[in-house]
């Protein structure tokens, strides 16, 4: 589906859609359904529908959470390496921009600080400043949260916020060395997203402004392009800083000013925000940050949500991946972890940042069965059988947590 189609799509589904759908659009939906349940008996919750902003995606394969979190179904991650677009999670901090600046890509302007000779760049000019393209996993850091006992506010997700996209954009490098390299004593990349703040309150209290250490420089991209389509609004649009290996929050949708410093971003979302706070404490600037993923997988299928699988052979698969780090090897369980087999990694290679799908041939008699998988990075790091408990449900990769109950008949 071309980004053309997608607007033309969205625009006739916002006319369907009414008033739900803009209060929808406004990241209301929420309260709306609050005050209606108030109000009305309780009945079998309906499916909510998709935002007019992401109206494209496939309703079939996501779960609307709300207007800004749609997660992606585990039976539908399928067994190819790369997740469509049209299933892809989508996780905001703010309700997205007026489409109206994907209108004209090429025109988005982007500021760049911290370098010997600062300036405004449009899209159109750092489209000639270099051209590339990587695979990445782009990740939640709540992702896993609903495993967790404490019910940490947020969205409950499961596995479904999580994917492996390709990225295309001109590398970060490139932009830094257009503009006469790096000023002194930059330490970290900080970059502030270009959604439209409420009147009224600090913007620091709510802009989506977050800071990387300057490590990241290498391999960071500044992105036009996903999955071969222009970067739709839903997922950025018209400009994302993708940060391999780090978690979502880290990947400034909708990037308007790129900064290089020696202190990072006061703004709530990195001084207080995913911030690995302990159980029952407050967040502060002195917890580690939410930056770079951990090692983990997850058993994808067979599932028998829809009934037992058949006996004989199985083909269990999965993915895994290791954040900064390429996966080594994946082991599966059957019997909830007492003993492992190492599985074989299948598909292409698409590089350190993308996910492995993994596949093991079984042999299951009649019965039920605990699966799961642990993977294995390549500098030794074993998926834990345990979560990190954190009062924000950050990190999840417990492999216990994300085993699955397999009946077979």
């Amino acid at each position: 589906m071309t980004t053309k189609s997608h607007d033309d799509l969205i625009a006739r589904r916002r006319v369907l859609g009414g008033a739900a759908t803009a209060l929808g659009a406004l990241g209301l939906s929420g309260w709306a359904q609050a005050q209606t349940s108030a109000t009305t008996p309780l009945a079998a919750p309906a499916a909510k529908p998709l935002p007019a902003y992401a109206a494209w995606k496939n309703p079939s394969a996501v779960v609307v959470h709300s207007a800004t979190t749609i997660e992606t179904r585990r039976s539908a991650f399928g067994s190819s390496v790369i997740t469509p677009a049209q299933q892809l999670y989508i996780r905001n901090n703010l309700p997205a921009p007026d489409a109206a600046i994907v209108e004209n890509r090429d025109a988005w302007t982007l500021d760049v600080e911290g370098v010997k000779q600062p300036r405004s760049l449009t899209l159109a000019e750092l489209k000639t400043l270099g051209l590339e393209t990587v695979a990445t996993v782009l990740q939640c850091s709540g992702n896993g949260r609903g495993f967790f006992p404490s019910k940490p506010s947020g969205t409950p997700w499961t596995v479904g916020a999580a994917g492996c996209v390709l990225w295309s954009g001109v590398p970060v490098r490139n932009v830094v060395a257009a503009l006469g390299g790096l000023a002194d004593g930059a330490v970290f990349i900080t970059g502030t997203g270009g959604e439209k703040l409420p009147e009224g309150v600090d913007p620091l209290s709510v802009v989506v402004e977050r800071s990387v250490p300057i490590k990241a420089l290498g391999d960071c991209l500044l992105a036009w392009e996903m999955n071969g389509e222009p970067l739709s609004l839903a997922h950025g649009g018209p400009l994302r800083l993708i940060v391999p290996g780090y978690q979502g929050v880290n990947n400034i949708k909708y990037i308007k000013r790129l900064a290089f410093g020696s202190t990072e971003s006061k703004a709530k979302i990195m001084a207080h925000g995913y911030r690995m706070t302990p159980p029952g404490g407050q967040s502060s600037p002195d917890q580690a940050s939410v930056w770079e993923m951990n090692v983990k997988s997850w058993i994808n299928g067979p599932l028998s949500d829809g009934g037992p699988v058949k006996a004989g052979l199985v083909q269990l698969h999965g993915v895994a991946f290791g954040g900064t780090r390429a996966i080594e090897r994946v082991e599966v369980s059957t019997d909830g972890g007492q003993t492992w087999q190492t599985a074989r990694l299948v598909g292409p290679d698409l590089g350190r940042f993308a996910w492995r799908q993994f596949s093991l041939e079984v042999k299951l008699a009649p019965g039920s069965y605990q699966v799961a998988s642990r993977a294995v990075d390549s500098a030794g790091q074993v998926q834990p059988a345990e979560r990190v408990e954190n009062a924000h449900g950050y990190n999840n990769n417990s492999w216990r947590d994300h085993a699955i109950s397999l009946a077979v008949a």
